[in-house]
């Protein structure tokens, strides 16, 4: 696992949108998700998925993720996770998304 050594955020509080703030955690916490959204109730479970398999794909671990979520689509918490770790100074990983489980995600809703 790769650690994160400091603070940082991207995204913003326009409609569709959320702010994504990336803070260092101690050794052997995990990642923790802290939520404020209008919608926390019916997307509460699919932000914190999100978030985590980014997360997990990036071999990121030890983390608290904050998230000002405006009904941001899967796609853009994804967008705003990676660019917060960029703007940890993480090198990311390449990673191949499959195209039917995109589809999935864009025809849900999610």
């Amino acid at each position: 696992m790769r650690k994160v050594t400091k603070i940082a955020q991207a995204g913003s509080i326009e409609s569709n949108d959320a702010i994504i703030t990336i803070v260092p955690g101690e050794a052997g916490s995990g990642v923790s998700t802290d939520i404020e959204s209008s919608v926390l109730i019916q997307y509460g479970d699919a932000i914190k998925q999100v978030i985590a398999k980014t997360l997990a794909e990036q071999s990121i671990s030890d983390v608290c993720v904050k998230v000002i979520d405006r009904g941001a689509l899967d796609c853009t918490i994804r967008a705003r996770v990676l660019a917060a770790l960029l703007r940890t100074g993480v090198e990311l990983k390449e990673v191949f998304v499959d195209a039917a489980e995109k589809n999935d995600a864009v025809y849900s809703g999610k």
